[in-house]
């Protein structure tokens, strides 16, 4: 759950704005896509340097497979080639990277890359970028359900002892913390089945800004932003008890 200290551990963030930051140019979605790539090393950098210790990006959802065809194999091979040329990024930053979502899903080369930089990363220590990729919040929900389920017809779960302690457990990867803030950026006023449980209590950033000129400077705007903001978790100010 989140953590009452004033201190931001976990940004999330919605990356919008892509394509149409590539129809105002007259480009494709998918130059849009790229350009939004290199967007993302920036925010690792930044958030390097803000000292956070997790910084998840929704690359893909499940409902992007109903995009045209010739869009959804560009991001993935987009995605691959992300993978394969910020594996050193990471590395030079001692950051790790992980993934939730149903990533058995996706194409074979994009999970081998993904596992190899996944493997090759496992061990730094500064940071964790999360990729959430073919993710979605209710599905998350649904999958964490289904294993329940599971574990309580085959007695090793009393469904009685079910909390949302428990209930985590479940999740993709209880070891990763609720977000502090989440970002949105081109102005979108909506979670998209983003992080469903976990953004419960985050504090919500969105900014006109589409995700490709999303630089260090408007994350560093996001942080103070932040900052001044009082974190409640539901009670009054200056209480620490529950509505």
């Amino acid at each position: 759950m989140g953590n009452k200290e004033k201190k931001l551990r976990h940004v999330a963030i919605i990356m919008d704005g892509n394509g149409r930051w590539a129809k105002k140019r007259g480009l494709s979605h998918l130059e849009g896509h790229r350009k939004g790539a290199e967007a993302v090393q920036t925010a690792i950098e930044t958030a390097k340097e803000l000292g956070l210790e997790y910084l998840t990006l929704y690359a893909f959802s499940t409902e992007n497979w109903s995009r045209p065809q010739e869009e959804v194999d560009g991001l993935m091979s987009l995605l691959e080639e992300f993978v394969e040329a910020k594996v050193e990024v990471l590395q030079k930053n001692n950051v790790r990277l992980k993934t939730v979502g149903r990533t058995n899903d996706l194409p074979e080369s994009t999970r081998k890359k993904l596992l190899e930089c996944i493997e090759k990363t496992a061990g730094n220590n500064s940071g964790t970028l999360v990729l959430a990729i073919n993710y979605g919040g209710r599905a998350e929900i649904v999958d964490a359900a289904k294993k329940i389920a599971r574990d309580a017809v085959d007695k090793k779960l009393d469904p009685d002892t079910i909390d949302e302690n428990v209930f985590i457990q479940y999740m993709y990867d209880p070891s990763i913390p609720d977000p502090d803030m989440m970002i949105r950026t081109s102005g979108e006023l909506r979670l998209s089945n983003f992080l469903v449980w976990e953004l419960s209590y985050a504090e919500f950033y969105v900014t006109d800004i589409l995700w490709p000129d999303f630089g260090r400077e408007e994350f560093l705007k996001a942080a103070d932003a932040f900052y001044g903001r009082e974190r409640r978790y539901g009670g009054r100010p200056g209480s620490e008890s529950q509505d």
